[in-house]
């Protein structure tokens, strides 16, 4: 292998036109200043840097700006402008009049057993008789199948509903119906050209215009809480108005469920998503005032405090990178059921047994990921990163549910898609189950659709899809993958970029500042976190090393940040010079240990100033 972690490009600040930006925050200052005259609220004392922030993310007019920075469920793009969504509602309300009982069927990661609990403890909460079901990875696979199939029969279903899944699911759909149990789809995998036979297939993807949609980028979860509010509204005489008030009250408090999902699933967090996570996560961090139930997921709140975050502030990036792993390891290593079990639990004392249960399948699934992750790291050595496009490596006696782990850190080594294969027996046949990660500009989905006639299964996203293969298929797919690459992406998409969206001297970037910027969250894809920019930063002595592959520095400056941390650039500590100046491309925040408090620069690349 000639290398590994390419080093980034760095883009030139964007340029906005000016009097846009001059317009915007004056129209941002005067209503500040018009609340503040009528006493309706304290007025935020906007940085100008917030503006032009907006206007970068397309943002032009004041009415806009609102929207964007207090976001709310009322600007929610109504569920019935989804397809099917309104047959779905309408026969789930059927369901609940006549007693039916209603399988719910899930997915193992965190948005299937998310949108799980949302939609059994919903139904069962209106009276209906909901069970929910979720395959085991390992012996029944992905999505609706024949496992599911028979799960319905036996339990006596007269409706399965999924969530996550069954979009593609066109034989298990038949077997149903051939079986007299109707079937309801809830998804947001792409489409194949043949939709399954089903009452409703509910799916974002499906809509035309999608690009324009608010809800054009929904997990399942979204999906769910959508078809849920549906339900309710169509309930009509069927419950009283104190019954109603108190089932859209628990339904809110499922937005909890619906942001650790959406952020899970690294869904786009913007439209309908950004509105869904920024309400969850106030929903998380809010104690309900004294007197007031308190409707808060205690499976959530356990899983919470066994991470540590009890008295931290909640936020996407805590939610993804802390909370989500600990539940999607169940489905990973263990069984998803399990995860279901902690999100409807309503008992402290089994909630906390079954978050430590999580923790402790995290803990295992770390392992494993390293264990791979240095096999595959081996593997690599055997190929010239230079000239491959698409990278597939495959290994026996590979654990299914953690190569998609590893598959995100192989692209993050090279900057190429990448799919990791476990190879293992399936009845007498050698069979491959693997995970993809794709990297910007390059549709993963659309790569595979190019190679089915070598592929047993697959589906999934641009950015993220799954396979079955044949073992003896495996070679010619890696070569077909590897030329689908090739020849959809430019010699400039194989080089990872960083694009600072503003330049501010090191100084300017302080508490206020990160507290303005605050209100653009919550961040992550779709929507990151704004990267500044600051040349000529005075270092107080040189780096040191943190952690496993981290980077410290100490800045000389009199004002922003005085410390500043960059993990996995480690190796990068020979460029530092002691005492000297860098240019610094990085992420403000708020770093927190110990009760303590401490602005810091997340550094995404440095390098020696020649101010």
């Amino acid at each position: 292998m000639s290398r590994t972690r390419p080093a980034a490009r760095w883009r030139g600040v964007p340029t906005v036109d000016e009097s846009v930006v001059a317009a915007l925050y004056g129209a941002m200052r005067a209503e500040n200043e018009r609340k503040r005259q009528e006493a309706q609220a304290v007025a935020t004392l906007w940085p100008e840097a917030v503006a032009r922030l907006l206007v970068l993310r397309g943002v032009r007019e004041l009415d806009d700006a609102r929207r964007l920075l207090r976001p709310q469920l009322a600007q929610l793009t109504p569920p019935e402008a989804l397809t099917d969504l309104p047959r779905a509602a309408e026969r789930l309300v059927e369901a609940l009049r006549r007693g039916e009982r209603v399988m719910v069927h899930g997915d193992y990661d965190v948005d299937g057993i998310c949108s799980t609990a949302l939609l059994t403890r919903m139904l069962r909460a209106m009276g209906g008789d909901a069970e929910p079901f979720i395959p085991e990875r390992k012996a029944d696979g992905y999505d609706l199948g024949p496992a599911g199939v028979r799960a319905a029969i036996a339990m006596q279903a007269k409706l399965v509903l999924t969530c996550d899944c069954g979009t593609t699911a066109l034989e298990p759909a038949r077997a149903l119906a051939a079986q007299g149990i109707d079937l309801i789809v809830t998804d947001h995998h792409r489409p194949q050209a043949e939709l399954p036979v089903a009452l409703a297939v509910v799916n974002p993807q499906r809509e035309a215009e999608l690009e324009t949609r608010g809800d054009r980028a929904l997990a399942a979860v979204g999906v769910a809480w959508k078809l849920m509010a549906a339900v309710l509204e169509m309930r009509g005489g069927d419950i009283s108005e104190a019954e109603r008030t108190e089932l859209r009250a628990l339904l809110d408090a499922q937005l909890e469920l619906v942001a650790l999902a959406t952020v899970a699933d690294v869904a786009a967090l913007v439209g309908d998503n950004r509105i869904f996570v920024a309400e969850g996560l106030k929903r998380m961090a809010k104690a309900p005032a004294p007197g007031m139930p308190d409707r808060r997921n205690r499976g959530l709140r356990a899983l919470i405090r066994s991470a540590g975050l009890d008295d931290k502030r909640l936020t996407a990036g805590r939610l993804g990178f802390v909370v989500a792993p600990r539940l999607n390891a169940l489905g990973r290593i263990r069984h998803a059921r399990d995860g279901v079990k902690l999100l409807l639990a309503d008992d402290d004392s089994v909630a906390m047994d079954l978050a430590v249960e999580c923790n402790r399948a995290n803990d295992e699934r770390q392992l494993k990921d390293r264990d791979i992750l240095a096999q595959a790291q081996r593997k690599l050595e055997q190929i010239d990163i230079d000239a491959a496009r698409g990278i597939v490596l495959h290994g026996d006696g590979w654990e299914p549910g953690v190569i998609g782990i590893v598959a995100s850190r192989v692209v993050e080594l090279t900057h190429r898609p990448t799919f990791m294969i476990a190879v293992g027996q399936d009845g007498g046949a050698r069979v491959g189950k693997g995970s993809g990660r794709s990297i910007p500009g390059f549709d993963l989905h659309a790569a595979l659709t190019s190679c089915g006639d070598l592929l047993m299964k697959y589906g999934g996203h641009r950015a993220a899809a799954g396979l079955t293969i044949a073992a003896e298929n495996i070679e010619a797919f890696a070569e077909r993958f590897d030329q689908a690459a090739a020849s959809a992406l430019s010699e400039e998409q194989l080089v990872p970029e960083l694009k600072p969206d503003l330049e501010l001297p090191i100084a300017q970037a302080d508490e206020s500042l990160l507290e303005a910027l605050r209100f653009l969250e919550p961040f992550g894809m779709g929507n990151p976190g704004p990267v500044l920019l600051s040349r000529g930063v005075p270092l107080k002595g040189g780096a040191r090393s943190v952690g496993s592959d981290g980077l410290k520095l100490e800045f000389a400056s009199e004002g922003g940040p005085r410390e500043a941390i960059g993990w996995g650039l480690a190796s990068r500590a020979p460029e530092v010079p002691r005492d000297g100046k860098v240019d610094i491309l990085y992420r403000l925040e708020m770093n927190e240990f110990r009760n303590a408090r401490t602005l810091q620069a997340n550094i995404l690349d440095l390098r020696r100033s020649d101010a």
